[in-house]
């Protein structure tokens, strides 16, 4: 009974080397056990401090009226910088009352800095004034100014008298008055292209679609303004199918002379032709080749001077762009205006013509430039 005891308490010892029993199976009788769920203990966790709860107190706290002046002083001094801008007062804004105006906003901004219940506000205010101020907006002005070319605040009187001038400096002013109108030449363009399509339709079955619309651009007089005269491009037509056969190019182009000469204008010039006096390298260059049966381009011209209109008659054919760098460009072409990719093409353009609405203040501006051409 005893060797029994032993054995028992053997087999909770054997191999422990002075540790503790462990318990037998099943535990020790009527041992407790803890009810839910344990909590170990938290070492050297700090109490809180009473500095903590004051400072959590001021953060949330509203900030003080300094800081709300230096962001009203900021965004005003943005507003005034913006309006300087757009109505066109660019030597304002590097005047010495911009400069020390900037200079109060930066101090006043600079001091909210340094308060702590200011300190956002005039984060918010530095970072406006860092985007307009006078050096950015500015800067924008002078771009402004250099891409229309009024500089009238360093312009002297003369140089503004110049720059009204109605005609264009180094031609005659009576030019424009003694030659066709910007309505003759509308008008005259209108009837050529009509007579033009009517013969190509009718001898070679051609039907025709209006390329874009009629455009007037503003020609500069010289002396950094603009003139009283115009360009003008007309509208203008097309054929819907391409003309790639040679023989059929030269009849077409022998049918528009035909219709030219009747109007009293010139024989037509071509550019890509052995004849034109271009360089035979220029012409490969430009018209694809200096064959016309292979070229991609005719361009044919003619005008009635000294009057100012000029006739453009100019054939595509893709059938001539092994490359297709020629399709690239006619592509992009009929992206703009839309187009046909090949097919005779004709556009009248007049330079420096007077509407007959401005002759009457055209000859009465010319009196306050006597000499001048």
């Amino acid at each position: 009974m005893v060797m029994d005891h032993e054995k028992q308490r053997a087999r909770y010892v054997a191999g422990t080397e002075g540790a503790p029993p462990v318990p037998p199976p099943g535990g020790y009788r009527n041992a407790r056990r803890q009810s839910g769920a344990v909590t170990p203990p938290q070492y050297g966790a700090p109490a809180p401090a009473a500095t903590a709860t004051a400072t959590a107190s001021e953060a949330k706290k509203p900030a003080n009226a300094l800081g709300w002046i230096a962001l009203v002083v900021g965004i005003l001094f943005a507003l005034i910088l913006l309006i300087t801008l757009a109505v066109g007062a660019t030597d304002t804004l590097y005047g010495v009352t911009m400069l020390a105006l900037q200079l109060v906003v930066v101090a006043v901004i600079i001091g909210t800095l340094f308060t702590a219940r200011g300190r956002t506000l005039a984060a918010v205010a530095l970072g406006i004034t860092l985007v307009f101020n006078v050096a950015t907006v500015g800067g924008i002005g002078a771009l402004q100014t250099s891409a229309s070319g009024s500089y009238d605040g360093m312009k002297s009187e003369e140089q503004k008298h110049e720059e009204a001038y109605p005609g264009i400096k180094g031609t005659d002013p009576q030019d424009a008055l003694q030659q066709q109108s910007l309505e003759e030449v509308r008008s005259e363009a209108d009837g050529l292209f009509a007579e033009i399509r009517e013969r190509i339709t009718a001898e070679y079955g051609y039907e025709w679609v209006q390329v874009g619309d009629e455009d007037l651009r503003p020609e500069r007089n010289g002396y950094g303004g603009e003139s009283m005269l115009v360009e003008y491009t007309s509208i203008g037509w097309a054929t819907t199918e391409p003309i790639q056969d040679y023989s059929t190019k030269l009849d077409v182009m022998a049918t528009i002379d035909s219709v030219v000469a009747e109007h009293g204008l010139p024989p037509l010039y071509s550019f890509n032709g052995e004849f034109s006096g271009i360089d035979p390298t220029m012409i490969a260059k430009l018209y694809g080749s200096e064959d016309p049966r292979e070229q991609h381009t005719w361009e044919y011209y003619t005008d009635n001077y000294p009057d100012p209109m000029r006739l453009y008659a100019n054939i595509y054919d893709l059938s001539n762009d092994p490359t297709g760098d020629f399709l690239k460009t006619r592509e992009a072409q009929n992206a703009r205006t839309g187009e046909p990719l090949e097919g005779l093409q004709m556009v009248v353009i007049a330079s420096a013509v007077l509407s007959e609405d401005d002759q009457a203040e055209f000859e009465e501006k010319l009196k306050d430039y006597p000499g001048f051409q």
